[in-house]
Formats: structure tokens, C-alpha cells, sequence
């Protein structure tokens, strides 16, 4: 069920350009590996999958709009957090996740270029 809810939030942040949808997919991935073979190669033959979910997996990259996108809603969410909550120790902690998940972006994600991410979706489609 959290697979199809994860699906149906990663189809919305296609649309809605404050919601990234790549991190759904990759939930709705996870969830359907772990609940059912049939999901999971249903949701593997998707579009959805191979345009937002095949080239992470593989280690190929995030596109530097792709990343710009899902740092600044997350920061802002963070933020918000940070700000509502009066509770140091968690305002610390946020505040240490946010660095590191910048921390992360830059030097773990590889930034591809998307003439490139363009290429591999061709490519894994044939």
C-alpha cells in the first residue's frame, strides 16, 4: 500500500514543481521489492521508473537542477521545522541533517549533465 501511495505522491511532484518526485519513486521501488515480484516488475517497466529511478540506482547521477530542486524543499521543510520546534537538541539535529544532506548532494551524488540523463533513458529503453 505504501508503494502505491509513495507512486501516486512521486506522480503529483512530476506536476507540482514544490514536490520532487524522485525520492517517492525510489520509495515506491523499495516498497514494491520488498512486498511483491509482480510489483515490482510492473513498476520497473514504467516510465516512472526508468526516467526517475534506473539511472539513480545505477550510480549514473542526478541532473543539477534535479538536486537544486530537492535541497531547497527540503531546506525549506527543515527550516520550518527548525523554526516551530522549541526544542533545542532537535532544532541541532535538523539543523547537522540539513549539512550533511548538502554534504551528500555535492560529493556523493554525481552531477550529470542532462543531455546525458536524456541519452541513458534512450538507451535503457531499447
Amino acid at each position: 500500500m505504501l508503494g502505491f501511495i509513495s507512486l501516486g505522491v512521486g506522480v503529483a511532484g512530476i506536476i507540482l514543481p514544490i514536490l520532487p518526485g524522485g525520492p517517492f519513486f525510489l520509495l515506491a521501488s523499495f516498497c514494491f521489492a520488498k512486498s511483491s515480484k509482480k510489483f515490482e516488475r510492473w513498476f520497473k517497466s514504467t516510465s516512472f521508473y526508468k526516467k526517475y529511478v534506473e539511472g539513480f540506482r545505477q550510480k549514473k547521477g542526478m541532473t543539477l537542477k534535479e538536486k537544486i530542486r530537492i535541497n531547497l524543499i527540503a531546506d525549506a521543510f527543515i527550516l520550518f521545522s527548525v523554526f516551530y520546534i522549541n526544542i533545542l537538541v532537535i532544532k541541532v539535529i535538523l539543523v547537522l541533517l540539513a549539512i550533511y544532506k548538502h554534504y551528500y548532494f555535492l560529493k556523493k551524488i554525481k552531477t550529470i549533465n542532462p543531455k546525458q540523463k536524456e541519452a541513458d533513458i534512450i538507451f535503457f529503453r531499447k
